[in-house]
C-alpha cells in the first residue's frame, strides 16, 4: 500500500508539472501576440525570465522563506535538545544530511522543510509544535517533513512558486505594453497565416485573462499531492502511523498562526491559516483524508 501510494502520488505530480510547463509557454504565447508582435519572442522572454528568476529562487530559498516566516536559527543542542535529537536520529534514517533547524515562535503547532536540495535543506519548527506535541508525534511530524526533503518536494515547491511570481509578472508586462498601444494589429509574424494567427489569438487571450488563476490553481494542487507523498514517506521512516496522525488531529484543532507568510502556506505540514476542505482552492488535503490515508498503512 506504501509504495502503491507514492508512485501514484509521483505521477500526479509529473501531470501537474506538465501542465504548469504548457500554461508558462501559453502566456509566453500571449505576451508575444499582444505585446511584443512576436510570438516566438514572447515564448523565449517567458523561458528566459522564468528560468533565471527559479534559479535565484533556488539558491536563496532558505533564508528568503525563514525571513518571511520570521524564523530564527538553532545552532546547538542545548537550545532545543529534544528536536534536536529527533531530526539528527530521522535524517539518519532518511539517509539525508543534518538539515538547518529554525523555530518560529508561534503559539499554534505547525511545521515546514524548505532548501533547494538535502544537502542545504532546513527544517522549521514553531513553539507551539514543541509544546502541545510528545515525542511520538514529533517524530511523525519531523518524519514528514524529511519526506519533503529526501523527494526534493521543497525544490519541486519553491520553483512552482517562483513560476507563479513570474507567470503574474509577465501578465502584468503585457497587460500594461497592450495599454501603451505595444500590440498593435499590424505585427511582423502574419506571414504565418490567419489560421495560426487565430490560435495564438485564443491560446494568448486565454493565458493573460486566466494565467494566474490557473497558476494558483496547479501550484495547489502539487502541493496536495506532496502532502499525501510526504505523509506515505513519514510512515516509511517511522513505521508507525500512529505518531503523524495524533500530530495531524492536535495541529487542525488548534488556532491559525500570526507569523506564517501567506506565500509559504503551501510549505507547511498543515495550512497555518485555518483548516480547509479537499477544494481546487486548498492549499492542503482535508486532515481527515489524510488521517483515512494514513490509517490504512
Amino acid at each position: 500500500m506504501l509504495y502503491q501510494q507514492i508512485a501514484s502520488n509521483k505521477r500526479k505530480t509529473l501531470v501537474v508539472i506538465a501542465l504548469y510547463m504548457a500554461l508558462f509557454i501559453a502566456v509566453g504565447i500571449g505576451i508575444g501576440y499582444y505585446a511584443l508582435r512576436s510570438v516566438v519572442a514572447g515564448v523565449i522572454i517567458a523561458l528566459v525570465a522564468g528560468g533565471l528568476y527559479s534559479m535565484m529562487m533556488i539558491a536563496n530559498a532558505t533564508n528568503v522563506v525563514m525571513q518571511l516566516n520570521h524564523a530564527k536559527e538553532i545552532t546547538d543542542k542545548n537550545q532545543a535538545p529534544m528536536i534536536w535529537n529527533i531530526v539528527t536520529d530521522m535524517a539518519m534514517i532518511a539517509k539525508v544530511p543534518m538539515p538547518r533547524i529554525f523555530i518560529i515562535e508561534d503559539e499554534s503547532p505547525n511545521a515546514f522543510a524548505t532548501g533547494s536540495s538535502p544537502e542545504n535543506a532546513a527544517v522549521a519548527v514553531t513553539t507551539g509544535l514543541l509544546e502541545r506535541l510528545n515525542r511520538e508525534e514529533l517524530e511523525g511530524v519531523i518524519a514528514h517533513e524529511f519526506g519533503h526533503i529526501r523527494n526534493y518536494d521543497v525544490r519541486l515547491q519553491t520553483i512552482a512558486i517562483a513560476l507563479g511570481a513570474v507567470i503574474a509578472m509577465l501578465v502584468q508586462f503585457g497587460s500594461r505594453m497592450m495599454f501603451w498601444g505595444g500590440g498593435s494589429r499590424d505585427r511582423d509574424d502574419d506571414d504565418n497565416g490567419g489560421g495560426a494567427n487565430a490560435i495564438f489569438m485564443v491560446i494568448g487571450l486565454i493565458a493573460m485573462i486566466l494565467g494566474p488563476f490557473m497558476s494558483t490553481i496547479l501550484q495547489l494542487a502539487l502541493s496536495r499531492n506532496r502532502e499525501y507523498l510526504a505523509d506515505a514517506s513519514a510512515v516509511e521512516f517511522t513505521r508507525n502511523p500512529y505518531g503523524l496522525i495524533s500530530a495531524l488531529q492536535k495541529i487542525s484543532e488548534a488556532p491559525p498562526m500570526t507569523e506564517a507568510d501567506k506565500k509559504s502556506a503551501a510549505l507547511y505540514i498543515s495550512n497555518p491559516f485555518g483548516e480547509e476542505g479537499d477544494s481546487l482552492f486548498s492549499t492542503h488535503p482535508s486532515t481527515a483524508n489524510r488521517i483515512k490515508r494514513l490509517e490504512k498503512m
